[in-house]
């Protein structure tokens, strides 16, 4: 008899911790559990710890909590701008409803993954290049509500949205390159003009005081004659002041007409262009008339003459009468 009763209590002790083995379940910290039984949701979540089910009519599923991390799929469209671009993203969500998770979506990780590539496609179209490239900060919002929007009826809850990279093709590449440069060359050149501008004013305002007192450009000539002499150069270059110039240029003579050459002063005067003179001959002196004398008759030869003849005068005016 005693030995039924030990017999009893020893499967009955067996019994129990084979049932506990198979009710028994563990939820971690970060997991919630959801109980169906007999396919119908029970009322309450399993929080984490040790928790009971019936075996063969409870089933218990268990809900990761923990923030998900999910890449989103590279997806190529063209922006509202016409240009052809490749943007990826990465999506940051987790679960706020355990039971709505598994109740009201099938795979709620396939359904977010597949509702940011269709808002990532969407963002695309409705934004131009420029807004991709350095407006992103709106763009993840937007993306984040578009997304957020139908997963709150899934129980989850989208954490934050970022758009990762956004590809060009090489030829949008290069024409941006060369739009960047140009845009830094006007700059440089505008930043050049004004500096030459300020340098100006500030020139003019310096010599209009070197005017004013003239040992100060006098001053100033030595001043650049040091710093040029401080370098190691055996050529050391004056400068000539101008005004110098202009006085030398105002005490020289006036030039002689070209064509007409000036005689020294007690030089014999030249012989007329027409009038040889043979080597060696006595010029012919010129006749001086004085004032109030009759001028002296010209000799004058007859055509076919003898020139050893003495010649014949021209009578006077009073014989000619």
């Amino acid at each position: 008899m005693v030995e039924e009763v030990l017999t009893a209590a020893v499967a009955a002790g067996v019994g129990i911790m084979v049932y506990l083995g198979v009710a028994a379940r563990v939820v971690k910290q970060y997991e919630r559990g959801v109980v169906f039984r007999l396919g119908r949701l029970r009322e309450g979540v399993r929080g984490p710890g040790f928790t009971f089910v019936v075996p063969g009519v409870d089933k218990l599923r268990k809900v990761n909590m923990q923030i998900v991390t999910m890449p989103v799929p590279a997806q190529e469209g063209i922006t509202r701008d016409n240009v052809t671009v490749r943007v990826d993203a990465v999506v940051y969500f987790k679960v706020v409803d355990a039971a709505d998770a598994i109740i009201q979506v099938e795979d709620y990780r396939f359904a977010v993954s597949q509702m940011a590539q269709t808002s990532l496609r969407s963002i695309i179209g409705k934004s131009d290049l420029d807004d991709l490239l350095s407006n992103r900060e709106q763009l993840n919002q937007g993306l984040e509500l578009m997304i957020d929007s139908p997963a709150i009826g899934w129980g989850v809850q989208i954490d934050r949205v970022e758009i990762k990279d956004v590809s060009l093709p090489e030829t949008m590449k290069r024409s941006m390159a060369r739009q960047a440069e140009a845009d830094r060359e006007r700059r440089a050149r505008i930043i050049n003009a004004d500096a030459e501008l300020q340098a100006s004013r500030k020139l003019a305002e310096a010599a209009e005081v070197m005017s004013e007192q003239p040992a100060a450009l006098q001053l100033r000539l030595l001043q650049t004659v040091v710093a040029v002499a401080a370098e190691k150069n055996s050529t050391l270059v004056l400068p000539f002041p101008v005004e110098l110039l202009r006085f030398l240029e105002r005490a020289a003579p006036a030039p002689a007409p070209s064509g007409s050459p000036v005689a020294p002063e007690g030089a014999p005067a030249a012989p007329p262009a027409d009038t040889a003179i043979e080597p060696g001959a006595a010029p012919t002196p010129t006749p001086t008339i004085e004032p109030g004398a009759t001028p002296t008759p010209t000799p004058t030869i007859e055509p076919g003459a003898d020139p050893d003849a003495p010649p014949a005068l021209d009578p006077p005016p009073a014989e000619r009468d």
